[in-house]
């Protein structure tokens, strides 16, 4: 099954939020067929290209299996508008929700099966905001930050983090954080939020991950566990590390992503 890819600009706030659609070519007869839809979420200053093009490669493996992609920058990365860093954590939820507004607009889109798929600080954003929006059916999280403020805070360095504290900015690898961004990553408790949702969730972690330690899926699976409704499934991806760069496990993710996905969507359709 081919695919058709195309560039969106997604309206947010006062700047435009760059986006590829990757849309599969479904038809019965002369009648397309309203398809799945999966939203990636990049994570710390990433891009909807990702780091060895793992969401490109990801998107159009998807997408020839017969589920819709849409991968989108944030604010301020890859050919999105705006500043990363200059606002808050709220300020990426919110471009989420703009994004999902945008999607749901589109005629094509099946609105009973949208899944939201983080990655590392996408991971937990996907998080928040699948907990406070019901339009969302499932997650998938690769390598998810479960603590932002500890990991982000370890990943740029104290020396950063206080020079931010201190002057209210600071620069990391030519990106503006700002005191208030650190300040909401304090705030911000996924692994408590985790609870609230009530769909299916699966979780991939390479056991190599040097950035974002395999731990951090233990920590979701044991709350996503607690929940009255919806599954969570792990899986440690061997050899992966935190963008799953080889070769061996980058297939181990998109195998294990397609067959949770694909078994999804015949339980939603014996559901219904």
């Amino acid at each position: 099954m081919s695919s058709l890819e195309r560039i969106l600009q997604i309206p947010s706030d006062t700047i435009s939020l760059t986006a590829t659609l990757h849309e599969p070519t479904c038809t019965t007869g002369k009648t397309r067929v309203k398809y799945p839809l999966v939203v990636i979420c990049h994570g710390f200053i990433g891009s909807r290209i990702g780091v060895n093009r793992l969401f490109v490669k990801a998107a159009r493996e998807l997408a020839s299996h017969g589920f819709g992609v849409l991968r989108f920058d944030y604010g301020g990365c890859g050919e999105s508008d705006g500043n990363y860093g200059a606002g808050g954590l709220d300020i990426l939820l919110a471009q989420t929700r703009d994004v999902l507004d945008h999607v749901f607009t589109l005629e094509q889109v099946d609105q009973e099966r949208l899944c939201l798929l983080g990655h590392s600080l996408g991971g937990a954003v996907s998080v928040l905001t699948a907990s406070q929006d019901r339009r969302i059916h499932s997650l998938i999280l690769w390598a998810p930050v479960a603590r932002p403020f500890d990991d982000i805070v370890r990943i740029v360095g104290e020396k950063e983090y206080k020079e931010a504290l201190s002057y209210g900015k600071t620069d990391h690898l030519g990106y503006g954080l700002e005191k208030r961004f650190f300040q909401s990553l304090g705030t911000a408790l996924p692994l408590r939020q985790a609870k609230q949702f009530e769909g299916d969730v699966l979780i991939l972690h390479g056991n190599r991950d040097d950035v974002i330690a395999v731990d951090a899926m233990f920590h979701y699976e044991r709350e996503l566990h607690l929940r009255r409704w919806g599954s969570c499934e792990t899986e440690v991806v061997v050899g992966g590390d935190h963008t799953f760069s080889s070769t061996d496990s980058y297939k181990r993710l998109i195998a294990s992503t397609k067959s949770w996905l694909a078994r999804l969507q015949e339980k939603e359709t014996v559901a219904v």
